[in-house]
């Protein structure tokens, strides 16, 4: 599923217009990013929670040269799944 599919899902679902299905769905992500950035957790209780994670530096391979480099550590967006997803899934 798309973003544009995901939208049709939610303009059906909620019966809005597409057009404010996209605008409620770019909210949420903003949000969501927003959260992420200040470094808070956002919990969507029974779908799951998004956090940030660190993944620490590491040597990498330059794939033309062969030669090693240094990849720097990052701050990395990670999700977990809750209990009623995971329930829905299977």
């Amino acid at each position: 599923m798309n973003k544009t599919e995901l939208i049709e899902a939610i303009a059906a679902e909620a019966d809005i217009s597409k057009a404010s299905a996209g605008r409620a769905l770019d909210a949420a992500m903003d949000a969501v990013t927003k959260a992420l950035k200040k470094g808070d957790i956002v919990t969507l209780v029974g779908f799951g929670s998004f956090y940030v994670g660190k993944r620490a530096s590491r040597t990498g391979r330059n794939p033309r040269t062969g030669e090693s480099i240094t990849i720097k550590a990052a701050k990395v967006p990670k999700f977990r799944a809750g209990k009623a997803l995971k329930d829905g899934v299977n």
